[in-house]
């Protein structure tokens, strides 16, 4: 879906500062990608020029064949659903409501909801496993019901593409896995195209198909989960002393600080 050749980002002003230099990756179709690396690397700004909440990048980035800056506004919405780091709810809305709001880009003649939205809302909800609170509060729901509901509201959106800046940071373990999880299960029921900032190593490893590791704005590593969880690789990426090891029986593989 994203095809990006040497993209870079610099802010503005007296104070500008590179953010991004030469950036080529393609992100593979119908997988989740994750984008991994240090704080301050550049991830989160990458996933923001994907979805173009910045636009003064340099380099050429392909969403199909087409410029990513030449698609329309409404063109764009129906195919990139962007969540951005800790979404602010709005006071006395309901997990409904909030839902309706992914089917912005479709509503009808003067923003009205017509049959087909409502079943799209309705799927979503069961979809993500919220349509038994529907009608409660979202700011009364826990932190893993919260961030369901977010995803409820993507797929409301229909679009084939999603761009997630770090969805499970403010969750639990368990919580995070079950999100992951969810995410992981509806890319492949869907078909769905996933690109996630994610920073728990364990669970890139596990969820994840593609990986695109940053140092300092640069590229430092691309591949899959197999090679990621590697010692060899984890210490390159983050350049400290990490292990790995297998659990038994099983194919998921747990990284330690050695």
């Amino acid at each position: 879906m994203f095809d990006l050749k040497d993209v870079g980002f610099r802010t503005e002003g007296k104070a500008a500062k590179t953010l991004l230099s030469d950036i080529t990756v393609s992100f593979p179709t119908r997988a989740f990608s994750a984008i991994v690396g240090h704080n301050g690397s550049g991830k989160s700004t990458l996933l923001k020029i994907l979805a173009r909440k910045y636009r003064q990048f340099s380099g050429d980035i392909r969403m199909g064949t087409v410029a990513l800056t030449d698609h329309s506004i409404r063109d764009f919405a129906r195919k990139v659903a962007y969540l951005p780091q800790n979404p602010t709810v709005p006071p006395h809305l309901s997990v409904r409501e909030l839902v309706g709001f992914g089917r912005y880009p479709w509503r009808g003649a003067f923003g009205r909801y017509r049959a087909s939205d409502y079943e799209k809302i309705d799927q979503a909800m069961v979809q993500t496993h919220v349509d038994g609170f529907a009608d409660r509060l979202v700011s009364s729901l826990s932190g893993g019901e919260r961030q369901r509901v977010w995803l409820a509201m993507l797929l409301a959106q229909d679009a084939p593409i999603l761009l997630l800046d770090e969805p499970t940071s403010a969750l639990d373990v368990g919580h995070q896995r079950d999100i992951l999880h969810l995410v992981s299960d509806l890319k492949n029921t869907i078909g769905l195209t996933v690109i996630a900032v994610l920073h728990d190593i364990d669970m890139v490893g596990r969820f994840a198909d593609h990986i695109l590791a940053l140092r300092h704005g640069t590229t430092c590593w691309q591949g899959d989960a197999r090679d990621f969880m590697q010692a060899d690789t984890l210490q390159h990426i983050y350049d400290a002393d990490i292990g790995v090891i297998t659990v038994p029986q099983s194919n998921i593989s747990i990284s330690y600080i050695a």
